[in-house]
């Protein structure tokens, strides 16, 4: 049998790749990877792993989220009193990627022990709320909105990005499979289907509050300049989260809907994204 002839692109392939890789491992190429596993929670071609697998969309996404998150009370007073978002914010992204990754790709056995880790670390962080409330990061209902924020961001970026023509049925899927690391976190309720997230993102709509720290926040990640990524890309990235959000959401957090800037944005990262996809293609 004939030995397969290299392909002349694959440098240019793995120059990207390595620039990527870089970029979510704060500025350094990562001396190993694991790769995805065969006998992870979920099959290789299950929609979970589909949409996790676009770095464009889950780049966009992962910023969509955290401006949702920051909406619900708990969860921002949970960043404001335990984290050094400020100071580390692109460790703190990196970190939030590798547990994404693990829990989708990595084995069975290091999900778990990946799950239990972020659980323990719940059960450590409570306080008090400015009107006296008190809260706690392991609090089921917090725990879901966080969830709700996360899935339906990442879902959307994939399908703005990737798969706009994603059959329902698997959308479905999605957030079915999500559901499974929802519950292992404890967050209740979770969706299982697309109509359920709808229905549990209107419930939650009277429990999120507007606030200075939230708008805060919002405003430092769009400034954000990650070392190894340049500053149009991410300002295109910050663009096109902000285009994907709900209007009440960028209303409460004082963002304002991209008008002719979002074309070269929505241009950039979907041009990025169909490269990307070719570069890391499996």
């Amino acid at each position: 049998m004939a030995t397969p002839r290299p392909d002349p692109l694959d440098p240019l392939r793995n120059a990207i790749v390595q620039q990527v890789r870089a970029a979510f491992n704060q500025g350094k190429v990562p001396e190993t990877r694991d790769p995805p596993s065969d006998d992870a929670l979920f099959a290789k071609d299950s929609p979970i792993r589909m949409v996790h697998a676009d770095v464009m969309g889950m780049m966009i996404g992962g910023i969509r989220g955290l401006f949702l998150q920051m909406l619900h009370p708990a969860a921002l007073q949970g960043v404001l009193d335990y984290s050094n978002f400020r100071e580390d914010a692109q460790g703190r992204f990196h970190r939030t990627a590798q547990f994404i990754s693990v829990r989708t790709f990595g084995h069975r056995d290091r999900a778990h022990e990946a799950i239990a880790r972020v659980n323990q670390i719940h059960r450590k962080i409570t306080g008090t709320l400015p009107d006296g409330t008190p809260y706690s990061a392991g609090d089921p209902r917090t725990l879901a909105w966080v969830h709700i924020a996360e899935a339906s961001s990442f879902l959307q970026g994939c399908l703005r990005h990737a798969r706009p023509d994603m059959p329902r049925a698997e959308q479905d899927e999605y957030y079915a499979q999500m559901a499974v690391i929802g519950r292992a976190l404890h967050a209740d309720p979770v969706p299982t289907s697309v109509a359920e997230a709808e229905a549990i993102m209107r419930e939650f709509r009277q429990e999120l509050t507007t606030s200075k720290e939230a708008r805060e926040i919002a405003q430092f990640v769009l400034a954000i300049r990650p070392q190894g990524f340049p500053a149009a890309l991410q300002q295109a990235i910050a663009a096109e989260a902000v285009m994907l959000l709900p209007p009440f959401a960028r209303s409460m957090l004082g963002l304002h809907r991209p008008g002719l800037t979002a074309l070269p944005a929505r241009a950039t990262t979907r041009a990025l994204g169909r490269t990307l996809r070719w570069a890391m293609r499996q």
